[in-house]
């Protein structure tokens, strides 16, 4: 993983921490935790506030996560909000917490001044151990701490004001007003710096976790849908009224599914011919079959005339595999006739041709689940699903994770908005 590390590829963008104070402010949380302080004198975290040079201190990379629910959280700025998660068993950790620290915005800029803000994301379950236990999760609730206790310090300053406000007598109790001056001078005037966030539930959404190999659950209006292997603990038997199930192994049903719910954009024209969408796909089969063919040879020489050059050499097993040139197919077809009759393709390969659309609310994820399909597209592994494309970086040779390291420097970290944008409509 040095590699990928020393490219940004891996706990990139990531907030590093080598303030004292910052630290000591760290370690009581950590502390409240029952974990124990860091001795390090500086380290990085992500938006939760983990740290991959912690979790090596500790040996424990689930040192904030664990039983894989009720993620723990650290923050000790407002500036996490614009840092990546790193290291999470629910695809939407970061979009919850971004929501968590957006809504109380107010309050934790002023907690954080003098104090760090702690606590769970709490789920509703504490272990999960079938599908039944992911199924309950609806919603999040934020449970909130700080070190100093500026929240109850803050909470009880206001609970005393009103009974000055309410109470006639309230107002010649010296011991009451000696207190709310006291824990003035530590929370400042609450009335202008609010110390208590105001919003602390959320919905939980649609989400992939790491749970029992993988498991996705789509949210729609009338049904819920699970897409994992059959052999997860649950699976088909957990609330069978309302939960439709798709294993993950079966294409067919997986298409179908997002076709119907409009998640997918359906091989036309209209959003091909501009993105060079089909053109990508291509590449990336063709790469993996010289990978798969030749796993040690020099990559760095390849370029299109190289890449023609070994097609033609192998132009058998290229057609055995059949996927260059269904695509090739593909594109002349969609050149003609502006579409691709998906009815026609084999299952498997309809996700060649397709996208997640980038209208519906859940286009990442969606474009997460279309890359497990097509994982030939190391490109769409790192962006839609890294946890995936770590995972077969470990078993890359040595010379074919150099080659992937340069080609994502130079096609995505150079400008990731835009190649987004192009290939898969994201904005």
């Amino acid at each position: 993983m040095n590699l990928l590390r020393d490219n940004d590829l891996i706990f990139g963008r990531l907030l590093k921490i080598e303030e004292p104070h910052l630290i000591a402010r760290y370690n009581k949380a950590l502390e409240a935790f029952g974990v124990r302080q860091t001795k390090l004198k500086s380290f990085e975290i992500d938006r939760t506030g983990f740290s991959p040079e912690i979790a090596k201190e500790l040996k424990d990379d689930q040192y904030l996560d664990p039983n894989g629910v009720n993620r723990r959280f650290i923050i000790l700025t407002p500036a996490q909000i614009e840092l990546p998660v790193v290291h999470t068993a629910f695809s939407n950790t970061s979009q919850l917490v971004y929501e968590f620290m957006t809504a109380n915005a107010r309050a934790i800029n002023a907690i954080t001044i003098k104090d760090v803000v702690y606590g769970e994301i709490e789920e509703q379950v504490n272990q999960v151990r079938d599908i039944e236990d992911l199924l309950s999760i609806v919603q999040v609730e934020f449970k909130v701490l700080s070190a100093e206790d500026l929240l109850g310090k803050a909470a009880e300053l206001g609970r005393l004001a009103d009974r000055v406000k309410h109470e006639p007598d309230a107002w010649r109790d010296d011991t009451l007003l000696q207190r709310m001056v006291a824990l003035s001078k530590e929370t400042g005037d609450i009335r202008e710096n609010s110390l208590v966030p105001e919003q602390v539930v959320f919905r939980h959404g649609a989400y992939w976790t790491s749970h029992f190999g993988g498991v996705y659950i789509f949210a729609d209006r009338d049904t819920t849908t699970v897409i994992a292997d059959p052999a997860t603990p649950g699976f088909r038997r957990s609330r069978p009224w309302q939960v439709s199930y798709l294993a993950k192994d079966d294409p067919a049903r997986i298409f179908r599914f997002l076709a119907e719910t409009g998640r997918i954009q359906l091989p036309r024209a209209s959003w091909m011919e501009t993105s060079g969408y089909l053109a990508h796909r291509g590449e990336m089969v063709l790469l993996d079959l010289v990978r798969k063919a030749s796993p040690d040879q020099d990559f760095s020489r390849i370029d299109p005339v190289w890449l023609q050059t070994w097609t033609h050499r192998h132009a058998d097993m290229v057609a055995r595999e059949g996927s260059v040139p269904f695509l090739n197919a593909a594109v002349r077809e969609i050149s003609q006739f502006g579409q691709l009759k998906i009815e026609e393709i084999p299952a498997p390969q309809r996700f060649l041709v397709t996208r997640a659309n980038p209208e519906h609310p859940d286009a990442w994820l969606t474009n997460r689940l279309v890359s497990d399909l097509v994982p030939s597209d190391f490109i769409a592994r790192y962006i839609f699903n890294k946890q995936g494309f770590y995972e077969d970086y470990e078993n890359y040779s040595e010379s074919w994770r150099e080659y992937v390291v340069a080609r994502l420097k130079t096609t995505y970290l150079r400008d990731k908005a835009a190649l987004r944008r192009r290939l898969f409509g994201l904005d």
